[in-house]
């Protein structure tokens, strides 16, 4: 059994209690059944996933509520987006909702507003953050193993002082992001986790993981481009963790908003 999350970003302060207000995904309800239309995209492994969440807003109060929609409902259409440079692993999709019939026993009861959503971007905005850090370690490792491999002049590339500072470098974002989510694990625990920190997180750690990942090809020189070294895999995955669970710009604002007192989103 397999169960994914369709989730939709809506414009505007994500803490606020009709974010869902620019959501195209409606919910209507008839009697005991909700009946959903709109469509989702980069819904990781939807085409064979058993169930699928997704969040729409509810045509009656404009409120987000949370849906389980099973595969086999009539109305439910995934198509696989093709030709994805980064995270191969997963088979995002496209899906389609044509007028979904979905029971009220399928409805998410403690999802009421897009308040309720928020919590849950808090938490996997954390979980982003964190993957960022194991891009930066793994990008890191190949390069530094590559410099202590690779030959020129007669001897180890790693012995530079250019590639050297590279890999330094690399090694002051990987500490310094690796702290922040030590603090921000510590945070988490003691309950007192909020939006500005996840993505104060999410914002500063991705960005310092699109450096790491720069320096460390640079390191492969040439071969940085090639298939035959994993450099490039990475670079690729860092694109799409920097991107999803909201830009850096997105993220950004939720932070100025807290330590301003003022709100930057239009």
């Amino acid at each position: 059994m397999l169960l994914t999350i369709a989730q939709t970003r809506p414009s505007g302060d994500s803490r606020g209690d009709k974010g869902g207000e620019a959501m195209r995904t409606t919910a209507r309800r008839e009697g005991d059944t909700w009946v959903l239309s709109g469509a989702k995209k980069w819904i990781g492994n939807a085409t064979f996933a058993d169930y699928v969440v997704v969040w729409a807003r509810d045509v009656d109060d404009n409120h987000v509520k949370g849906f389980v929609v099973e595969k086999d409902m009539p109305g439910f259409d995934p198509v696989k987006i093709e030709n994805k440079l980064a995270f191969r692993i997963v088979e995002n999709a496209e899906i389609t909702l044509t007028d979904v019939r979905v029971p009220e026993a399928n409805r998410l009861l403690n999802i009421n507003s897009f308040r309720d959503v928020a919590e849950i971007l808090r938490a996997t905005r954390a979980g982003v953050a964190w993957q960022a850090l194991g891009v930066m370690v793994g990008a890191c490792e190949l390069a530094l193993d590559y410099a202590r491999e690779r030959r020129q002049f007669g001897r180890p590339i790693g012995g530079f002082q250019l590639v050297q500072d590279l890999l330094v470098k690399s090694l002051g974002n990987i500490t310094a992001s690796g702290g922040m989510l030590v603090q921000l694990a510590r945070l988490q625990d003691a309950g007192i986790f909020r939006d500005e920190h996840s993505a104060l997180a999410k914002a500063f750690v991705t960005s310092r993981m699109r450096e790491v990942v720069a320096w460390s090809r640079e390191i492969f020189g040439g071969n940085g481009i090639l298939l035959d070294h994993d450099i490039a895999r990475f670079f690729a995955d860092a694109e799409a963790v920097y991107s999803f669970e909201g830009t850096r710009e997105m993220n950004t604002l939720i932070v100025g908003k807290s330590i301003t007192g003022e709100s930057a989103f239009v």
